[in-house]
């Protein structure tokens, strides 16, 4: 089943609507805006609420396989470079907020989720598969893009690279 739902959320990041290719987002682009809410209905805009700051944006879903491994190196990383002035999102790609509330749960990660229930800002971001990892800098400019796993090291590389 895990397997049918994985393979069903691929084709629909994977498709854009219309006749409009998916979005091929790179190092060196400046990362595109959204408006989103947490799973509580707090809405949230990007890049206003990290305007001036370093921001991790990590797409990910609860059947992913790797990401609940990932996403708890990310938090290790996280409280390391915090007092340094960087921020992560966890972007939920297609699920409900029951579904992310209970994963984040079990997680006990302190960094905040957000919801894109139907993918629309994967769509916009270019995510083709899970997780999908973007470190953009204080100017809202991607400077590395992580394509599925990373472990704790390759991670802080990345951050360390957006916090310059």
């Amino acid at each position: 089943m895990r397997s049918f739902l994985a393979l069903i959320l691929a084709m629909l990041l994977a498709a854009c609507g219309g006749d409009r290719a998916p979005a091929k987002l790179n190092i060196g682009d400046i990362a595109p805006s959204f408006e989103t809410v947490r799973p509580d209905g707090t809405p949230v805009r990007f890049p206003a609420a990290w305007a001036g700051k370093p921001l991790v944006i990590r797409f990910w879903a609860d059947w992913c396989k790797y990401c609940e491994g990932e996403m708890k190196d990310i938090e290790k990383v996280y409280q390391r470079l915090k007092p340094r002035g960087l921020d992560v999102i966890a972007i939920n790609a297609g699920q409900d907020k029951k579904t992310v509330t209970e994963f984040m749960k079990k997680l006990g990660v302190s960094y905040p989720a957000l919801m894109d229930e139907n993918s629309v800002i994967a769509k916009r971001y270019g995510v083709i598969g899970l997780p999908t990892t973007y470190f953009v800098d204080a100017k809202g400019i991607v400077r590395v893009k992580l394509i599925g796993e990373a472990d704790e090291a390759s991670f802080e590389r990345a951050a360390l690279e957006a916090l310059k």
